[in-house]
C-alpha cells in the first residue's frame, strides 16, 4: 500500500501536534506556543496542516493583510519521515494559490542561508533571492535569504487569464479561465463526420480541427467578452492523443503565443481532466484517485500533487472502455457513438440476463493487473453471444444484452477505482472523460463510493468530455505557481506519459 497525505485548514486543536513538529524541526529557534496560537487564529493568516495515517506530518502558514498587496510565508515544516516526497512543494503551491485568491501581487519568505534544499524548492517555484539579512537566525548566527515571488503581471493581484486549446481527438475545444474561474468553454465536435466509419478517423479529425479552430476561438472570446490582447498566457494539450490532431492544436497555440508575445504552456491532456475540478470548487482536494474513461483512454491515476506528483496506477491493455462501447454498438446494429446508444438501448433491460466476463478481475489477474483494464475479451464475448443466436435464427432481447454488457464494463471500472481508493487510503474519487456521461457508471459509482465512505466528484458533463477549459485551468495553475513557460520547440506527443504534467 502506497502512503499518501491529505491537507486541510489548521485548527486550534492541532496546536499540540504542530508544536511537537515545530520543536523537532527548529531546535534552536522554534516559536513559542503562545506565538503559534496567535498566528494560527489570526484573521490575516492561512494555516494548512498535512496528515498521514492520522499523524500530523507537516504544516505551513501564510500572512496576507487585507489592505496590503504583499503576502508572506510565515513558516513551513515537514516531518523527517515525510521529506523527499513533495509535501513541502504541495503545501507551498496551496499557499501560493491562497495568496493569489486573496489579491496578493507578490509573496516573500525568509530561508536559512545554509539550507540549499529549501532554497532549491523555492527557486523552482519562481522565488528569487533579493536580499540577505546577516546573522538573522540566532543563536546560530546564520544569515537569512530574503526571497520574493512576483505573480503574473497585468494588474495588482489580478488572476491570470489563460486561453486553453484541446485537440487530442475529435473535439476542438477552446476554453478561457481567469485563475480558477471559468469564462468560456466552447467545443466543436466532428463526431458526425466519423459516424459513417464507426469510429474516429485520424485524418478526418485533423482536418476538422483546422476548419473549426478559428470559429471556435472567436466564439470563446465573444462568450468571455474578451479580446486576444486580454490574454495573459496560452495553454495547449500536446499529448497524449492522435498525433495529427494534436499537431493542429499545438501549431495554433504556438502561432498565438508568438503573435501575441505571450508565454505558452504545453500540458498533459489526461492531467487536464483532473484539474478541471478546480473550476467547480475553486481548488482540488488532494490526494485523489482519478478514473478517466473515454474512447481513447481508460486510466486510473493517483494524484498527490496536480503539478508535480501524478502516478499512473493502471490503464487499459487493449481496448479503451469507450472503444468497447462503440464496437459492441456496431454488433448490436446501433449507431456511432456507441456509449449513448447502448445507454438508451439498455433501458428496461436486465443487467443480470447475461453474465459477461469482467476482464482482469480474477485472483490470478489481480496480482499483476490490479488496476489495469481489458475490454477486448468482453467485446468478443458479446459478439459471439449474438452470433450464436443469429446463426440459429433466434431472436434475443437487445435491451438485456446492452444492459448486461454495460453492467460488465461499469462493474470493472468502479470496482478497480474503489479498490485503488481503499488500497491507498484516499477517501475521494474523481471521474473524467466522455464515458462519464453513461448513466449506469454514475449510478454505480455513487452507490459504491457511499458504501465505502469515499467522496465522489463528477464534474459537469461538458467539463468531463475533452475541452479547452480543462487545459486552460491546468495552465493557470502553472502560471500561478510561478512555473516557467514551455519553449517553442516542444511537439505533439501521442504517447505522452501522465507523469509529465508540463512539457518544457
Amino acid at each position: 500500500m502506497s502512503s499518501s497525505w491529505s491537507t486541510r485548514t489548521g485548527l486550534e486543536s492541532d496546536l499540540p501536534d504542530i508544536m511537537a513538529l515545530e520543536h523537532d524541526s527548529f531546535a534552536t529557534d522554534a516559536w513559542s506556543i503562545e506565538n503559534m496560537r496567535l498566528e494560527l487564529l489570526a484573521h490575516h493568516t492561512v494555516y494548512l496542516v498535512a496528515h498521514e495515517n492520522e499523524k500530523l506530518i507537516g504544516y505551513a502558514g501564510l500572512s496576507k493583510v487585507p489592505a496590503s498587496t504583499q503576502s508572506d510565508i510565515q513558516t513551513i515544516a515537514v516531518a523527517n519521515e515525510a521529506r523527499g516526497r513533495g509535501l513541502g512543494r504541495a503545501l507551498m503551491v496551496q499557499l501560493i494559490g491562497e495568496a493569489r485568491r486573496l489579491g496578493a501581487a507578490e509573496m516573500f519568505l525568509e530561508v536559512r542561508a545554509d539550507n540549499p534544499v529549501a532554497q532549491g524548492l523555492y527557486s523552482s517555484l519562481g522565488f528569487e533571492h533579493i536580499d540577505t539579512r546577516k546573522n538573522y537566525y540566532q543563536p546560530d548566527g546564520i544569515d537569512a535569504w530574503i526571497m520574493r515571488l512576483e505573480f503574473a503581471k497585468g494588474g495588482v493581484g489580478r488572476e491570470p487569464i489563460v486561453l486553453g486549446i484541446e485537440s487530442s481527438c475529435d473535439e476542438t475545444g477552446v476554453g478561457i479561465v481567469r485563475g480558477t474561474t471559468l469564462l468560456a468553454n466552447v467545443i466543436s465536435s466532428s463526431m458526425e463526420e466519423h459516424a459513417r466509419f464507426g469510429g474516429v478517423v485520424p485524418e478526418i479529425a485533423a482536418r476538422a480541427h483546422l476548419e473549426a479552430l478559428q470559429p471556435t476561438l472567436r466564439e470563446a472570446l465573444a462568450k468571455a467578452n474578451l479580446s486576444l490582447k486580454d490574454i495573459d498566457a496560452i495553454a495547449v494539450a500536446n499529448g497524449p492523443g492522435l498525433g495529427g490532431a494534436l499537431m493542429v492544436g499545438v501549431g495554433a497555440a504556438k502561432a498565438l503565443a508568438v503573435s501575441l508575445d505571450k508565454p505558452i504552456y504545453a500540458v498533459n491532456h489526461l492531467v487536464g481532466h483532473v484539474g478541471v475540478d478546480i473550476l467547480e470548487r475553486g481548488k482540488i482536494e488532494l490526494p485523489t484517485i482519478a478514473l478517466l474513461v473515454s474512447g481513447g483512454h481508460t486510466s486510473l491515476l493517483l494524484v498527490r500533487d496536480l503539478l508535480d506528483d501524478v502516478e499512473l496506477l493502471g490503464e487499459t491493455i487493449d481496448d479503451a472502455a469507450g472503444e468497447a462501447f462503440d464496437k459492441v454498438a456496431r454488433v448490436l446494429g446501433l449507431k456511432y457513438p456507441g456509449g449513448p446508444e447502448i445507454d438508451r438501448a439498455a433501458l428496461g433491460g436486465d443487467p443480470k440476463a447475461v453474465r459477461f466476463p469482467r476482464g482482469l478481475s480474477l485472483p490470478k489477474d489481480m496480482e499483476k493487473h490490479r488496476y489495469n483494464f481489458s475490454f477486448s475479451g468482453l467485446k468478443t464475448a458479446v459478439a459471439r453471444w449474438v452470433e450464436v443466436f443469429e446463426n440459429k435464427g433466434e431472436e434475443f432481447d437487445k435491451a438485456d444484452v446492452a444492459a448486461s454488457f454495460r453492467e460488465a464494463v461499469v462493474d470493472v471500472l468502479v470496482t478497480k477505482a474503489v479498490a485503488a481508493c481503499n488500497d491507498h487510503g484516499v477517501p475521494r474519487l474523481l471521474l473524467g472523460g466522455g464515458v462519464v456521461a453513461n448513466s449506469r457508471l454514475r449510478e454505480l459509482a455513487t452507490e459504491r463510493c457511499a458504501a465505502n465512505g469515499i467522496e465522489l466528484r463528477i464534474p459537469t458533463l461538458n467539463l468531463c468530455t475533452d475541452n479547452g477549459a480543462m487545459i486552460a485551468a491546468l495552465g493557470a495553475q502553472l502560471v500561478m505557481a510561478g512555473r516557467k513557460p514551455s519553449g517553442l520547440d516542444f511537439g505533439a506527443d501521442s504517447t505522452l506519459p501522465v507523469t509529465t504534467v508540463q512539457t518544457l
